[in-house]
């Protein structure tokens, strides 16, 4: 058996998925026609290509519901609606998706019975990297147009963490938990001045989360490089919690984040490939008027890809799950950005075979 390659080796939007237990009934008309979606058949490269994936790699997208991915998820032309609605359960029979961003959760917490419905739709081996409700992971109260209204009393609140979020979590998605992600919002200057006081915030918040189910982990996702800071990763380790990767032009280049993963090693990996470098900290629509219908990769990035893929050959070589959920904003096409990432972690297997590593493999 080969030695485990090393992460230290040097380098060479959010749709609507509104649950279908969650708006007014339709007529059985439109019920026949949104039940009607069906997968893409898929090439035999493509099935090749996902055989050839680790078990422990769960690759998949943020959201589901986009009609340009016709040919490429989708048998057929189906209204966004329709997708979000019913669109699930051929998603998850798509070769490469093991997994999906729950993004809707952030801006609403979904209830039990509404995890459970999506649940129900996707196989055994299918995950969930589910994002809390913003409730609890912004520290400001926000305007429908995202203005900053004042200071949320609930920010990082322990009880309502868990009674609007993990909970939940647990009792509709049970096993089929991925990660539970904590993304916090771009913080307000006194929140950065005061660091350790946020600091033990969110360890205290960690720290009173209940136990998950084999295999799941509980993760944190920034929007300010200030944080990127070796006490963070202490909290982190402190709690059991680890960093989520966060590939978003708000923040550092993936081999900045690096530190904070090396910090944490050995471990999972959760990483959330959002939206490309070169659009900037708030080019997000920009990014979708370019990109839409999202239906190839208009902006390919190589160098994060390559990057990624190291990182997920070493974590699942040393034991231990990768959730990554990629945003066609990444990229231009979130499935043909899994597609090429599941080529480029192909490479690095076989790379990996070929020229074993001096370090030993970090026990689990």
């Amino acid at each position: 058996m080969q030695p485990a390659p090393s992460l230290f080796d040097p380098l060479p939007d959010e749709a609507d998925n509104t649950p279908p237990d969650s708006t007014p009934p339709k007529s059985p008309r439109a019920k026949r026609q949104a039940a009607a979606v069906e997968p893409a058949p898929a090439e035999q490269t493509l099935l090749d290509l996902s055989a050839a994936m680790p078990q422990l790699l769960h690759m998949g997208t943020s959201s589901w519901s986009f009609p340009g991915w016709k040919g490429l998820v989708w048998a057929g032309d189906h209204a966004e609606a329709a997708l979000s609605k019913q669109g699930l359960g051929a998603y998850a029979r798509h070769p490469m998706f093991r997994t999906v961003s729950l993004d809707r959760a952030f801006y609403r917490p979904l209830s039990a019975s509404q995890y459970a419905t999506y649940a129900a739709q996707v196989p055994e081996h299918f995950r969930f990297v589910v994002k809390a409700p913003s409730l609890v992971t912004d520290a400001t109260v926000r305007a429908a147009d995202g203005r900053g209204m004042q200071p949320n009393a609930a920010f990082l609140d322990p009880s309502l963490a868990i009674s609007e979020f993990v909970q939940p979590a647990l009792e509709g998605l049970g096993p089929r938990i991925g990660s539970l992600v904590f993304q916090l919002s771009p913080l307000p200057r006194a929140w950065l001045a005061r660091m350790p006081e946020l600091f033990q915030k969110l360890e205290t918040m960690l720290a009173a989360m209940p136990s998950l189910p084999t295999g799941a982990t509980v993760a944190v996702e920034v929007r300010d490089a200030q944080l990127l800071v070796p006490e963070f990763a202490a909290l982190l380790k402190r709690v059991g919690a680890t960093y989520c990767l966060g590939l978003h032009a708000k923040m550092p280049p993936i081999e900045a984040q690096l530190p904070m993963l090396r910090a944490l090693w050995p471990g999972p990996l959760v990483c959330r490939w959002n939206l490309h470098q070169k659009h900037g900290a708030y080019g997000y629509e920009e990014a979708k008027g370019l990109y839409e219908p999202f239906d190839r990769l208009v902006d390919p990035d190589p160098e994060s890809r390559d990057v990624l893929a190291r990182v997920i050959v070493a974590t699942v070589a040393a034991g231990f799950h990768s959730y990554v959920t990629i945003n066609n904003k990444a990229e231009g096409s979130a499935p043909l950005s899994v597609q090429e990432l599941a080529n480029a972690v192909l490479a690095r297997l076989g790379s990996a075979a070929s020229a074993p590593s001096a370090e030993p493999k970090p026990k689990t």
